[in-house]
């Protein structure tokens, strides 16, 4: 009995090691939690890659650098978060959007999130919801009867599906919003408060006593001051999210004299290439430009601006001496071979012509263009004879000015559809057949440039970063205290630098590139600790990091040295006030400010629902305002204000109302409305707040 009962003990628990071993697992993976659901790393990482492949198609692109993708994550954890919130309050209110709704609105076809989609009508500028049920029909019919042009058709549908699904959301959102500005009104009372406060004016004689009459150290500041002022001010110092300060050495490694020597040697040698090769493309590539030569003119935003200010300067034909751009650190020359007006869109109808042989392709479409220039409507007959609809498409510039390179065929298809004219007809031989070219249409004319740039970056050779790696390996490794660290960095040439509240959802350590590990060790560390050494950037830098103070959720303490600098500016103010306050006690007039040492100067068009700005004290002054509203014409202060950069005390010289000013309570009382809900802006980020959220990202990007 006894080893029966130690078996079935030793399977249990196996049993529950595992269990215990999975759950640990899946608490890896959880990336965030959301209102209790709980979001894994795949999980999030599909809705990024769903977002990527609808910027890679709306604008044309291959890949995103690493910025971008960081942006690009950070719009999808803020979309999904916005979205949850929202659906939550929608669900309590009964909130919620119809499919009526949707046909509604992609019937009118002028909601801006459409017109991003490829179903835009471009006589009329509008979304054609018939376009889009057509492509939705030939998808669904292509699945089932021709799978690679579904395939080929999966990334416009997927397009759609994702912007069908924000419209949804968006129209939910603008509910929520619609209702929410619904219980910001104004009425008639409010309406003539109000315009009293904005047309009120008034002028004044004032007698200002700023704080820094009074000097810093006549001031006695106790703990007791700052602790009861602390307690005043608390709720300005509530953090919603941890933070971190850090101090931090970052090496940036340079070329030397002799690299940037050889680099400037090997840059002439390419650009004396250059002036006088046929094709630049091969030139370009050697280079290692990081502009990229495809054969055909594009538009000036394709370059980066200082190649644009050379390109607008110089003549067709020229080819630039190198010159250094020290703000990106490169070398740069430019050869301009042409500059020209031509369309950003062109309209045109294609007829790809194929044979056995290149012969029979070429012989064929001969025969092709002899029958169109005979009788150019057998358009469409011809185009359906070899199994093709021949129908009308668009190119745009964008489609394919950034691509990464152009193949020989594509460069000569692209030129055509530039040079030709509407209603022109081409037959434009290729490697694997022809293409009969018709342009129907050319619109939005452009000037665009068909230049070869030279743009190479100054590197440092394997030799110098090696250096500098071991220098600075010595010192991280010599010195792993936050003390030493500051000690001896100047040492070595080196200087240690702060920053403070560093947040888990920055992407990297004080701007630089590449330091997400830094970044994730920032947030598994302890304070006092000394980190390990990165190589990061753009594989230019080393960076160590000491961790000095960690800032949990919650209230900042006093023992803070920020919130302790901000409370004794508070405490030194306040006792500065009281001495200035005691000193004009008893002063009936402006004279007698004066005689205490007032400045005195007049202020006039003061108006209750602005601030004054007091010159004497450098200033914005609410409290002035309003102390000046609620005195009469002719009488002096009643007490002393105390404002955020003096004492003032005042005499009313005059009040009256603003001239050609008509009472309008329907318009006021909308203007009223409106600053209601906008003072409400922040509404999404209160829900937010207040909201069960759990961000891990930190540990996965």
């Amino acid at each position: 009995m006894g080893i029966i009962g130690l078996g079935l003990f030793a399977f249990i628990a196996e049993e529950a090691v595992r269990s215990c071993e999975s759950t640990k697992n899946n608490e890896r993976q959880q990336i965030a939690e959301v209102l209790g659901e709980k979001i894994s790393y795949q999980e999030f990482q599909e809705m990024v890659d769903e977002y990527q492949d609808v910027i890679k198609m709306s604008q044309g692109r291959d890949n995103l650098s690493e910025d971008e993708l960081n942006q690009v994550r950070d719009m999808v954890w803020q979309q999904y978060v916005q979205n949850a919130v929202i659906s939550r309050e929608a669900e309590k209110l009964g909130l919620k959007v119809t499919d009526d709704e949707i046909r509604d609105i992609l019937n009118q076809g002028t909601n801006q999130m459409l017109l991003q989609t490829p179903f835009v009508n471009q006589q009329t500028g509008r979304f054609d919801a018939n376009s889009l049920k057509q492509f939705i029909a030939e998808y669904k019919k292509a699945q089932q009867t021709n799978p690679q042009q579904a395939e080929q058709m999966r990334a416009v549908y997927n397009y759609w599906k994702f912007m069908e699904k924000n419209l949804r959301q968006q129209l939910l959102s603008q509910k929520y919003q619609s209702l929410l500005a619904a219980t910001f009104i104004s009425n008639n009372v409010e309406a003539k408060q109000s315009f009293a406060e904005e047309n009120e004016e008034a002028a004044i004689q004032l007698a200002a006593l700023p704080y820094s009459s009074v000097a810093d150290k006549d001031i006695q500041i106790s703990d007791d001051d700052l602790k009861a002022k602390y307690k005043e001010m608390k709720a300005a110092f509530k953090q919603y999210d941890e933070t971190r300060d850090i101090k931090y050495v970052s090496v940036k490694v340079q070329a030397s004299n002799a690299d940037r020597a050889a680099i400037s040697k090997q840059t002439n040698d390419f650009v004396a290439q250059l002036a006088t090769a046929e094709d630049p493309s091969e030139i370009v590539r050697k280079s290692g430009s990081s502009v990229a030569y495809l054969g055909v003119p594009v538009m000036n935003t394709v370059f980066p601006n200082d190649i644009v200010e050379i390109l607008d300067s110089i003549s067709v034909g020229t080819t630039t001496q190198v010159k250094e751009n020290k703000q990106d650190n490169t070398l740069n020359a430019v050869r301009l071979i042409s500059k020209q007006e031509l369309p950003d869109s062109v309209e045109f109808q294609v007829i790809q012509v194929g044979g056995e042989t290149l012969d029979a392709a070429h012989t064929r479409a001969d025969s092709i263009m002899t029958a169109l220039a005979a009788d150019a409507a057998q358009w469409d007959a011809l185009a359906k004879k070899y199994g093709q609809t021949g129908a009308k498409q668009w190119l745009t510039t964008k489609d394919y000015q950034y691509a990464p390179s152009l193949d020989v065929d594509t460069k000569a298809y692209i030129n055509a559809l530039n040079t030709m004219q509407a209603g022109e007809l081409k037959n434009l031989a290729t490697n694997s057949g022809n293409i009969i070219i018709k342009v129907t249409d050319r619109k939005s004319f452009q000037t665009k440039y068909l230049a070869a740039v030279i743009k190479t970056p100054i590197n440092f050779s394997k030799d110098t970063y090696s250096q500098a790696y071991n220098k600075f390996s010595q010192y991280v490794s010599e010195n792993q205290t936050i003390e030493s660290l500051e000690k001896n960095a100047k040492k070595y040439g080196y200087q240690v630098l702060e920053n403070q509240d560093v947040r888990s959802y920055q992407h990297n350590i004080a701007g630089i590139h590449g330091t997400h590990e830094a970044l994730k060790w920032v947030y598994e560390s302890e304070e006092d600790m000394v980190s390990p050494l990165y190589e990061c950037g753009d594989n230019d830098n080393l960076l160590v990091i000491a961790l000095t103070k960690i800032h949990k959720k919650g209230y900042r303490d006093l023992d803070d040295e920020q919130v302790k600098e901000i409370v004794k500016a508070e405490v030194l103010a306040d006792k500065k006030a009281e001495k200035l306050i005691a000193k004009v006690a008893g002063v009936k007039n402006v004279a007698g400010a004066k005689a205490k040492g007032a400045q005195v100067v007049d202020v006039n068009q003061i108006t209750f629902a602005s601030p004054v700005f007091v010159v004497a004290t450098g200033a914005s002054e609410p409290a002035l305002s309003g102390a000046v509203a609620a005195t009469k014409q002719g009488q002096f202060s009643k007490a002393p204000v105390k404002g955020n950069a003096g004492v003032y005390l005042f005499q009313v010289t005059k009040k009256q109302q603003r001239q050609g000013q008509k009472f309008d309570a329907k318009a006021i009382m909308q203007r009223i409305a409106q600053r209601n809900m906008q003072a409400a802006g922040n509404f999404m980020q209160e829900l937010i707040l207040n909201s069960d959220i759990k961000d891990n990202r930190v540990m996965f990007f």
